[in-house]
């Protein structure tokens, strides 16, 4: 049985795990991290084994593993393969429940990680993004950002060799594309989003609004701005739960950049300002209501170094077939107000709201890594004071300054080189996501596709 002080601190829980559990008896607890794609990782126990004061360990190992569980050998590590433990800390401002677990109360933790001689593990995304937040604050600054995820329902895909396909909705047909805010199309997947509220509501995740995406079952979820750690554990926790609630109404959701050939890819579009941290004000603007130096140096510092930290924003290959050009997808750094073509929208806002969005970013991101990665170019435009170009006026097709890479080596090449926000970022995450991505563009190489099987095969 749980001890007084693990009832203690039970009776400590937020909220929303109150209401859901009601007077059922809490049977596990799952305490997880976000490795480096952004999934959860972690021990789960019964729930008497558990007590926040408690520390639990796995094996730094996990962090050398590509998105195919390949192992891969770091130079830069000595001693790789003694696999040491690091400690897992729980964060018990994360607690929420796992709802997906039906009869068993079950609650879910984020914990933080600590190498065995109590510092903090550098290459942890979720320290990755601290240690910039910790930049901004040294200043005397404080990030906000609001992130808004796309992704796409699908009829469950059990071959891989086979065609990602849209899913049939409750009229039996299959979802058609080009129907962006139709309430008619996420009507039709309405269980599917009724799960996902419940869900939410139960691990007290606030949405601010859902809408119909461009592309045959591609729907957008909008958070409210906030604290960048806080929203990217909601990131974290809604990929779960959104994977969940597709699974209980007998669908997927998925969120690679680009599931679908000719449908539109999913973005993480993120919207960022940077207030005083003592007075609260919005920096990007003055007392006149107009746009401030740093307003502009934070999009000069976007322009420079976004296209350098691209393997952040887009880590896989399927996530520069997003970026190919056309179906929405920004490939520029240029910037403009309410320009949907722009990599660097300025929405329109009263000014006291004014903010900057990244559209390059694509939902197979880790939200640790990408929050962090927008956040420090936008850093390195305010301590370097960069100027950025001069607004776009109307549509941008084509780069005028920095590029963004057209697929991953080049991306990598450019991550490898991008001077003085790698040490924002640790240089011994860089080093060690520069070797976990190089090896899986390399593993990707020796794939033969479907492609080649069809036209190549009996035609050359």
């Amino acid at each position: 049985m749980p001890s007084e002080t693990a009832a203690d601190w039970r009776d400590l829980l937020p909220v929303a795990f109150q209401a859901y559990r009601a007077d059922r008896r809490i049977e596990e607890v799952e305490c997880v991290i976000p490795d480096l794609v952004g999934q959860s990782r972690g021990k789960a126990m019964p729930f008497h084994k558990f007590n926040p004061e408690s520390r639990f360990h796995l094996p730094i190992s996990l962090f050398y593993q590509t998105i195919t569980g390949e192992w891969v050998d770091i130079e830069e590590i000595d001693q790789q393969w003694t696999e040491t433990d690091i400690i897992l800390v729980p964060d018990m401002s994360t607690a929420a429940a796992a709802p997906w677990a039906e009869e068993d109360v079950t609650l879910q933790v984020i914990c933080d990680l600590e190498t065995r001689q109590g510092e903090v593990l550098q290459i942890a995304p979720r320290n990755v993004l601290r240690r910039v937040i910790e930049c901004y604050g040294a200043r005397g600054w404080q990030p906000v950002v609001a992130p808004e995820l796309e992704f796409y329902l699908t009829k469950p895909n059990l071959d891989p060799n086979e065609p990602v396909e849209p899913p049939v909705g409750r009229t039996g047909r299959r979802g058609l594309g080009r129907q962006a805010y139709s309430m008619a199309a996420v009507d039709e997947y309405g269980p599917v989003i009724d799960t996902i509220y419940d869900y939410a509501e139960a691990q007290g995740l606030a949405i601010d609004t859902l809408i119909q995406e461009g592309g045959a079952g591609q729907i957008e979820i909008n958070l409210l701005h906030g604290d960048p750690l806080w929203l990217a554990d909601q990131v974290f926790y809604f990929k779960r739960t959104i994977r969940e609630a597709a699974l209980k109404n007998g669908m997927f959701a998925t969120f690679m950049a680009k599931p679908m050939r000719d449908e539109p890819g999913s973005a993480m579009h993120i919207h960022q300002s940077v207030l005083d941290a003592a007075t609260g004000r919005n920096i990007f603007t003055g007392e006149d209501g107009r746009e401030t130096p740093e307003f502009y140096h934070f999009i000069g510092g976007s322009q420079h170094y976004v296209a350098k930290l691209m393997p952040l924003f887009a880590p896989y290959i399927n996530s520069y077939r997003r970026l190919s050009g056309g179906l929405s997808a920004p490939t520029n750094l240029e910037w403009g107000a309410d320009n949907r073509t722009t990599g660097l929208r300025i929405p329109s806002s009263p000014a006291q709201h004014r903010r900057v969005e990244n559209r390059v970013i694509g939902i197979d991101s880790n939200p640790y890594l990408a929050i962090a990665g927008s956040l420090a170019a936008g850093y390195m435009g305010l301590v370097e004071k960069i100027e950025p170009r001069a607004p776009a006026v109307g549509e941008v097709w084509t780069e005028i300054g920095e590029t963004i890479p057209e697929g991953a080596y080049e991306a990598l090449a450019a991550f490898e080189e991008a001077g003085a926000i790698r040490e924002v970022l640790s240089e011994e995450f860089c080093a060690l996501y520069a070797a976990i991505k190089t090896a899986e563009v390399n593993e990707f190489r020796q794939e033969i596709s479907p492609w080649e099987r069809q036209h190549l095969m009996l035609n050359v």
